[in-house]
């Protein structure tokens, strides 16, 4: 029955995941966090919940465009239960906002594989992931990402690792000119502190770690399962695997260098996360037995959001 929905693209996946996200987000803020709101702080959700769901749409675009994955809409239900997972980046307002951004970053160093417009890709992923570190100072780790899509595509133009000191000198003037405009012009200095917030409290947690533990190992051996199955789909698709790979990798980092009580930047590591899932469900040939994987894919998020709910 999973398979049988989303194993295609139809309209009708996105307004069923859209609905469960919105419901989940309702359940998360008001029943799990007894989060209460007032009635001015309710269009800050809603704009929320609108960059969450575009999230959703740019992470098919990316899909679909670069044919990551088969056309299904497998990437956008292991999105939703990763976060169902993870409920508590939905708490986490700079997350929500700093994906959405890297998702932008992450589409146009994709999109070099093309090897057109280069230079110009380079600067626009450059100043994405640049606006994405005025949420979370760590994402500026993601200009890893910028250089090593650059090594693997065209490394030896001098000229393209140019570019991405050009796009800060141009997001720094603009930044200051807007700052000084507003009189904040310490927000800078303020904001790039670098500080690392590792909350220890929550990993010695047993339910937290083993929950953290299970996806990174799930998605590292789903990884290696899609480059060797797509070893054989020529060079062009093992690249974007690296650079997805390298991705989540960054992700992880800045998972460990900046957790704490009210920061969960571990949604960062989600859209490599499910175009890795969505290879091994592809690639499982028997029906019967790919219905059973994604049953027990959407049962155990579910049950253990249920579950945190009822324990709490």
């Amino acid at each position: 029955m999973i398979s049988n929905i989303f194993g295609k693209t139809k309209p009708i996946n996105f307004i069923i995941v859209f609905a469960f996200l919105f419901v989940l987000y309702g359940l998360t803020h008001f029943l799990l966090f007894d989060k209460t709101y007032a009635t001015e702080d309710l269009v800050v959700q809603l704009i929320l919940v609108a960059i969450l769901l575009s999230s959703i749409f740019i992470l098919d675009f990316i899909i679909k465009r670069n044919k990551l994955t088969a056309p299904n809409s497998f990437a956008i239900l292991f999105y939703a239960l990763l976060i169902t997972l993870f409920p508590e980046t939905l708490t986490d307002y700079n997350v929500i906002v700093c994906s959405f951004f890297l998702l932008l970053a992450t589409w146009r160093l994709i999109s070099l594989r093309s090897l057109k417009d280069i230079k110009l890709k380079i600067f626009d992923a450059t100043v994405w992931i640049l606006v994405s570190s005025l949420f979370y100072e760590w994402a500026l780790l993601y200009l890893l990402l910028v250089l090593a899509a650059i090594y693997i595509y065209q490394p030896k133009n001098i000229r393209n690792w140019l570019v991405p000191f050009a796009s800060m000198f141009t997001f720094a003037m603009i930044g200051y000119c807007i700052l000084v405009l507003a009189n904040r012009t310490d927000f800078l200095w303020n904001h790039y502190q670098f500080d690392v917030e590792f909350n220890i409290g929550f990993f010695t947690k047993w339910a937290n770690s083993t929950k953290l533990a299970v996806y990174v190992i799930i998605t590292l051996m789903v990884s290696i399962f899609a480059f060797l199955r797509l070893g054989k789909s020529g060079l062009g698709q093992i690249i974007t695997m690296r650079i997805i790979g390298i991705s989540f990798v960054i992700g992880l980092v800045v998972y460990g260098l900046s957790s704490s009580t009210d920061m969960h930047p571990i949604m960062l590591t989600f859209f490599p996360s499910v175009v890795f899932l969505t290879n091994y469900v592809e690639a499982i040939k028997k029906g019967n037995i790919k219905e059973i994987v994604l049953i027990i894919a959407v049962c155990i998020p579910i049950l253990i959001f249920i579950s945190s709910m009822a324990m709490k």
